[in-house]
């Protein structure tokens, strides 16, 4: 799909990936655009969700206030993340972008209620609490099916 940046840092990220890939039409180099969807796991932004739920737990909050939660997104922990990045790179060919994802939506109340009853954790959650940020669409997650089949890829 063509690319359509909205923000700065998003022209930004596409103009240093067109850049790379005139680049490669001088120097010939193997290029791999990888993106990364929503991930989670250790040494993460302390401002992300699950952090924030890792937080308010340690502090021993009762409730953990958040929107209503029925936003999609698409989340893959940062192990898989690793092994998806190793894989690919091990191939040493021209994939182009590669969208780094599951391909299942799931909705932030469903993470986050699943992240609770994972740890056995005991908190409320007070969903509705922030509004929907207008900058984000309610829906949002990749298809996977080309890093699956670069992957399954025998060479």
């Amino acid at each position: 799909m063509p690319t359509v940046p909205i923000t700065q840092y998003g022209l930004a990220k596409n103009t240093l990936r067109k850049s790379l890939e005139m680049l490669q039409t001088v120097h010939p180099f193997t290029l791999q655009w990888v993106r990364l969807f929503y991930l989670y796991g250790p040494g993460q932004n302390p401002k992300c969700l699950l952090s924030q739920l890792d937080a308010a737990i340690d502090r021993g909050d009762p409730v953990f206030r958040m929107s209503g939660g029925e936003q999609l997104r698409d989340y893959l922990p940062v192990e898989v993340i690793a092994q998806n990045i190793v894989s690919l790179a091990l191939k040493h060919s021209n994939n182009g972008i590669v969208n780094l994802c599951s391909g299942k939506p799931i909705s932030i109340r469903n993470l986050v209620e699943g992240w609770i009853n994972e740890k056995n954790w005991n908190i409320k959650l007070d969903l509705g609490f922030y509004p929907y940020p207008d900058h984000e669409p309610m829906a949002f997650w990749g298809s996977n099916e080309k890093l699956l089949r670069i992957i399954e890829k025998n060479e």
